[in-house]
């Protein structure tokens, strides 16, 4: 039963956790309105959302055994350690657990999306209008930022926010304007937006509503166009955008799996940053959440709605062959006594030493597998908002 009281409660199509079963996936997604980073997994025939607390987390990555997490002036780096797992709360339901390997300093530099390239981490640095890298020495390593940003300066002159990323490089970015003034893409945010090449600094399409998300997959470029709550594939040739899909809500993160797209909704706070966007004049109804649209037949098969405290999503991330993961903000025990050791390292290690029960031995060892299939069905069921 639904508790009233409870301000991350949500409701979920009751296919939901049959099609994160079947693909063999669990969800992470970030909500910097709420301040929470939350595991989306399947709990027999719930959904399970368990939210873990960091300061405004707003864009993740994910790769392989590495999780990235982007906050008001930190980017946090997890690794999963699924030997750890053995100590978690109840025993045998967790089939991964991320904890804290590195925690850089950025300043305020207002992170949007990220991806782990064959260089490391990339983030969008929107306060200066520019494509990142990290490294030990410095906040941030500027790469790359559009022909019409003049200078490297702390102004969000165009709201550089959405990243895709191409066997393993950065490749498009998406823009809120092509301005160079302090600001200046909120004069036409309606209708202002761009998707760019970065290779080439080629703006493939223009007038955009803010556009988001830019991805490339199954051979195609995708991108959200955010105010008018769509997901549409992008003609690169003519820069023509063909929506395939239309959603109750603000359109910011995506992850695709299979034939699955899993979208991040926002309701749209009323607010100068977003009014007299396109939604907000049509869509009498705005809600926050995840939704399934399948590609193939442009149908919404699924959807997660939050119903009160969580307001606004900015990414969603997919955790291939995972299906129970656990995520750790912080936890001095169980962190201080959890270790990750180099391979030659573990052959020094005596066998019978190697064992789950003791904790100076607690060694990183994992395999992914993925599990592809489908999932049909759809009905609403209620849940409480947290699980754990």
């Amino acid at each position: 039963m639904e508790q009233k009281n409870e301000p991350l409660r949500s409701i979920h199509t009751s296919n939901f956790p049959q099609i994160l079963n079947q693909l063999g996936i669990s969800l992470v997604v970030s909500t910097y309105q709420a301040g929470k980073l939350i595991v989306i997994r399947a709990d027999g025939d719930v959904i399970n959302t368990h939210f873990r607390l960091f300061n405004k987390p707003m864009g993740l990555a994910v790769d392989r055994n590495r999780l990235a997490i982007g906050t008001a002036n930190q980017i946090w780096e997890l690794r999963n350690m699924p030997a750890v797992t053995q100590k978690l709360t109840p025993p045998n339901k967790h089939d991964a657990c991320f904890i804290p390997r590195n925690i850089q300093i950025t300043g305020d530099i207002d992170i949007h999306e990220m991806g782990w390239g064959n260089q490391g981490l990339w983030f969008i640095n929107t306060r200066f209008s520019c494509l990142c890298t990290l490294d030990f020495n410095h906040s941030f390593v500027p790469r790359w930022r559009p022909k019409f940003i003049s200078a490297l300066s702390p102004e969000d002159c165009c709201h550089l926010n959405g990243l895709g990323m191409v066997n393993g490089n950065p490749k498009y970015v998406t823009a809120l304007g092509t301005t160079d003034i302090m600001g200046g893409w909120r004069e036409n945010k309606a209708h202002g937006g761009v998707l760019i090449d970065i290779e080439n600094h080629n703006i493939i399409a223009k007038n955009l509503s803010m556009p988001h998300s830019p991805r490339w997959y199954n051979n195609s470029l995708w991108v959200l166009e955010s105010g008018n709550g769509s997901l549409a594939k992008v003609d690169i040739t003519s820069g023509q955008l063909f929506p395939i899909a239309y959603l109750p809500g603000f359109t910011r993160g995506l992850s695709f799996y299979g034939p699955l797209a899993f979208i991040g909704l926002s309701q749209v706070r009323e607010t100068a940053v977003f009014n007299e966007i396109p939604i907000t004049q049509w869509a009498t109804e705005r809600n926050c959440g995840v939704w399934v649209v399948n590609i193939q037949n442009c149908e919404t098969i699924a959807f997660l709605k939050f119903e009160d405290a969580v307001q606004e999503i900015f990414s969603v991330e997919i955790l291939p062959g995972i299906r129970f993961p656990e995520v750790i903000d912080w936890d001095e025990k169980l962190i201080g006594t959890s270790y990750v050791l180099p391979d030659e390292a573990l052959r020094d290690v005596p066998k019978e030493r190697k064992h789950l029960s003791n904790p100076l031995n607690n060694i990183f060892l994992n395999n992914i597998t993925v599990n592809n299939s489908k999932s049909k069905k759809q009905n609403i069921k209620k849940k409480r908002g947290f699980g754990s």
